[in-house]
């Protein structure tokens, strides 16, 4: 009976995204504020991973939250729309990175937009300069995939890559982070 009612739940939460997406294209900016609120922690989430701070991530939201009202028409399945949604913040965030052209240090308060609090500090710190030594697109699988959850297809439908490009790249990223995991000598 419990599963009957999640069903139902979900349903009707996926038909409040479709009428609120059509909303939305319609020009009903008040639909489009309910959806976008929706998706808010998420896209700062995916935000904060790329460019590791509180501010560019804030500009990433806003800057989001722009073209993603500007592009609502062309949103063809409202279903879609958070994978929509990541994928402009995915471009957003690394179009910040290729202008600010800076590195920044992994603060302390990372950990808690990364679901890490029980781990040793230090084996996340690591892991995250691991992760940055990888190509953007391997990076990028890495923190879809570990850190936000998609299946390989989603991955593949956020990052418009074949189902096999993901596949291939994400493991070779997780032989690369082996790697350099092992030449750090922080493997047992």
């Amino acid at each position: 009976m419990r599963c009957l009612i999640d069903v139902l739940i979900n349903f009707k939460g996926v038909k409040d995204i479709d009428r609120l997406v059509k909303k939305a294209q319609k020009g009903n900016d008040k639909a489009f504020i309910k959806l976008f609120q929706r998706y808010e922690e998420d896209i700062y989430r995916m935000a904060y991973m790329y460019v590791k701070n509180e501010s560019d991530a804030l500009d990433v939201v806003q800057e989001v939250a722009y073209h993603a009202f500007k592009k609502i028409d062309t949103l063809k399945e409202p279903a879609y729309l958070k994978t929509w949604l990541i994928k402009i913040t995915i471009t957003t965030s690394l179009n910040v990175i290729k202008k600010n052209k800076k590195v920044i240090q992994l603060k302390p308060e990372y950990e808690e937009f990364i679901g890490l609090e029980d781990q040793d500090p230090l084996l996340s710190i690591t892991l995250q300069e691991l992760i940055e030594k990888l190509n953007e697109d391997e990076k990028s699988l890495v923190i879809l995939r570990f850190y936000e959850g998609y299946s390989f297809k989603e991955m593949a439908e956020i990052l418009h890559l074949p189902l096999g490009t993901v596949k291939t790249t994400l493991y070779r990223a997780l032989g690369k982070l082996r790697k350099h995991f092992e030449e750090a000598d922080l493997c047992e």
